[in-house]
């Protein structure tokens, strides 16, 4: 009887399995930790848990000047930083009641459009190394490296660019700068046919894609899900188009939208965003060179850095230098939440000011963090194989979930 008792609660214990995926998993994306519930290979719950890669960073804004806080958003998407300043400064912009120069739009556009395609291009490299597809993953980071050289000669840095500033930007652009641009633009296309030729016929690929991960637009809807994981089942929205800021009203691209709600809407969904990038890349630097003469930072030196060479010659210049490194600008008590349409979807900024020099309040609707609400119901029914293809396609940076 005894030995019966122990072979029964052996079987039964082995009918149901708890698995860790993660923290330290390289299809996590990051350090993400999902506790998966199996029945043998087949998912019924997984449960993601969050917070190893934590740094306080809206605790941070409480104690840092509104300028000295631009770095720390490098650090959220750090694979688009770019979109991260911008949404940031255009939070405190809103504040203050200023409106940027037109040639800066231009720029911020350019940039972020830019950003998108090198987050994008990473997604579809990792996806499909994931995948077992290590061709693609050589290809597209071919193209993102020609990107970082077009951020390092702007910004400085390749990586966490700080580019951006409350008013403008930290330099303006420059010809050599624009025809390095223009000179990626014009060879990036038939690189994107070689991906699509690769992938898009592909039975492997396809079959690790097709029908897996699927979400409902009600359920997309109900866990607020936004960009290609929103738009890939069906939702016809996009921040650039339906609530335009920068100079998103000027350009002429198009929203894809998918119904299926799978892996493979998302893929397409995203293909076709590079595209669309692409598309108002050519078009916002075509603008900006046309406004090449024009200002591109406010003239408001109680905000925004007094241009270099200025504090080198001009006292008054050098005491608003030293003055805004030191102490910072004051922004009138607000509660003020500005949004833009980043890589992975509605990135939210909610700033509450009481007058100082510092937020007294930065709340961050990060979208990572909030897509991976949608891990556990895509996941039900799948194999352990399948969750990395899901995690893929929602493409989630844990510095970003983990602000």
């Amino acid at each position: 009887m005894t030995t019966k008792r122990i072979v029964e609660h052996t079987f039964e214990s082995l009918e149901s399995m708890s698995l860790n995926m993660g923290p330290q998993h390289p299809s996590t994306h990051g350090v993400l930790r999902v506790v998966l519930e199996l029945d043998g290979e087949i998912i019924e719950k997984a449960t993601c848990h969050l917070g190893y890669l934590h740094r306080a960073k809206e605790k941070h804004a409480e104690h840092k000047t509104y300028h000295q806080f631009i770095p720390y958003t490098d650090r959220m998407d750090y694979l688009s930083p770019m979109t991260n300043n911008t949404a940031f400064c255009m939070t405190v912009e809103k504040a203050l009641g200023l409106e940027v120069t037109q040639r800066c739009k231009y720029m911020r556009t350019l940039l972020c459009e830019l950003a998108r395609m090198s987050s994008h291009l990473l997604w579809l490299g990792t996806g499909a190394l994931e995948l077992g597809a290590m061709t693609i993953f050589l290809w597209s980071f071919t193209q993102r490296e020609k990107l970082y050289d077009i951020f390092e000669w702007i910004s400085g840095a390749r990586f966490t660019v700080s580019y951006m500033r409350v008013g403008g930007v930290a330099r303006a652009d420059y010809p050599e700068w624009r025809r390095m641009v223009k000179d990626f633009l014009n060879q990036y296309m038939a690189a994107h046919k070689e991906f699509e030729t690769m992938l898009n016929g592909n039975e492997i690929f396809l079959n690790r894609v097709v029908d897996v991960g699927r979400i409902s637009a009600q359920d997309a809807i109900a866990l607020s899900l936004s960009g290609p994981s929103l738009r890939a089942s069906g939702i016809d929205w996009d921040a650039r188009r339906d609530t335009p800021y920068l100079a998103y009203e000027e350009m002429d691209f198009d929203v894809h939208i998918e119904t299926k709600g799978d892996c493979m809407a998302r893929y397409v969904v995203r293909m076709n965003e590079i595209v669309e990038s692409w598309k108002i890349c050519c078009q916002a630097l075509e603008k900006l060179e046309k406004c090449a003469n024009q200002p591109m930072n406010i003239d408001n030196p109680k905000v925004i850095f007094p241009p270099k060479e200025n504090v080198k010659k001009s006292m008054e210049d050098l005491i608003h230098h030293f003055l805004l490194a030191s102490e910072g600008f004051k922004v009138p008590p607000a509660e003020v939440y500005q949004a833009i349409e980043s890589p992975k979807g509605e990135l939210g900024f909610f700033l509450v000011s009481d007058g100082g020099p510092k937020a007294y309040r930065l709340g961050v609707r990060s979208p990572s963090f909030i897509n991976l609400q949608g891990l556990e119901s895509m996941s039900i029914g799948h194999t352990i194989s399948d969750i990395v293809a899901i995690i893929a396609s929602l493409d989630p940076v844990m510095g970003e979930v983990d602000r």
